[in-house]
């Protein structure tokens, strides 16, 4: 997958049938899809698309193959990799045929791709332009913090008088992409529930909610704590092996780090607010425990919460009772 071109491997029974590259362009993809599937004299059915997951340059395909019906799989670029073990080369001739092949080595463990709904596409490009829009901004005013210490008083005063418009503009920017976000939210009566059960947990504002919404794709796509938990590179593996190695329980690397700092700011926000968790911070700091891993403990148990929430459709109740039959 590139921005200009697709290479596409055909794969049946284990063997490469066909190679082809083509423009990224709608018609040329339509004409590459018929013309595989007259060589593998299959249909739509039994036929998988599978492709790494490159953002935007993939679109045109995806709308394509919705179109025919096809089933499309959609996987991590780093999940592929991995799983060839050493190999040697690379060219975008040699990646597709082992995209394909990993697709025909893997296909009893296929996840096949579903598309979001409309409202979830427009949540996760305007949470993409905040992201932009305070990058910009931070981007101007960080150095000219810094200038303020540093810089004669002369020099940091023009720097002022030419950025502040700009940063001015971006901050409006903001307020008005936030308001974009919070109208679409409430146009959709089921995602507004959604977001309102979310919000309830402490520590859950709202673009931390937005965050895990667009992630697990309304939880369809993740729909399990634990699950979310590795993704967002909170939940910690064992390390040893034999009797040599014993090392600490640790987080992966291999996550979301977006997520992952969203839900640190959660965490340290839940335990400065007097309740459970903050209660549940202090007394095991108390106990010798590592603050560190005190505080990833604490976004565990958000997410647990918020996955409670979701998947019961219900505000969080600080004290709850189980109700017995």
């Amino acid at each position: 997958m590139s921005k200009l071109t697709l290479d596409f491997s055909l794969v049946k029974n284990g063997k490469q049938l066909l190679y082809e590259k083509v423009p990224n362009q709608n018609r040329n993809i339509m004409r590459i899809i018929r013309k595989f599937m007259e060589q593998a004299q299959g249909d739509y059915t039994d036929t998988v698309f599978c492709m790494e997951h490159t953002g935007i340059y993939n679109a045109k395909l995806v709308k394509c193959l919705q179109q025919t019906g096809a089933l499309i799989w959609i996987e991590s670029g780093i999940q592929i990799k991995l799983s060839q073990g050493a190999t040697r080369g690379k060219n975008d001739k040699v990646d597709s045929f082992r995209i394909a092949m990993y697709a025909f080595t893997n296909r009893h463990n296929m996840k096949l791709w579903k598309p979001r709904r409309e409202a979830i596409n427009n949540l996760s490009e305007l949470l993409a332009l905040r992201t932009r829009l305070l990058k910009a901004k931070n981007a101007l005013l960080v150095p000219l913090n810094e200038r303020k210490v540093f810089s004669d008083k002369l020099v940091y005063r023009l720097l002022k008088e030419k950025t502040a418009p700009v940063i001015k503009t971006l901050e409006k920017q903001i307020v008005q992409t936030e308001i974009s976000i919070k109208q679409t939210i409430e146009q959709d009566e089921e995602l507004n529930q959604l977001f309102r059960n979310i919000c309830s947990v402490d520590g859950i504002g709202m673009i931390t909610a937005i965050h895990i919404i667009v992630s697990t794709n309304e939880f369809i796509t993740i729909n399990d704590p634990r699950k979310f938990a590795c993704y967002s590179g909170v939940a910690p593996f064992e390390h040893s092996s034999g009797t040599s190695v014993r090392g600490k329980n640790r987080v992966s690397h291999r996550a979301n780090k977006t997520v992952k700092t969203i839900l640190h700011m959660s965490a340290l926000g839940a335990i400065r607010k007097k309740g459970e968790l903050q209660d549940y911070y202090k007394r095991k700091v108390e106990e010798g425990k590592n603050k560190m891993s005190v505080l990833n403990a604490v976004r565990n148990k958000i997410i647990h919460r918020v996955f409670a929430c979701a998947r019961e459709n219900r505000s969080y109740k600080k004290i709850f009772s189980n109700a017995l039959a």
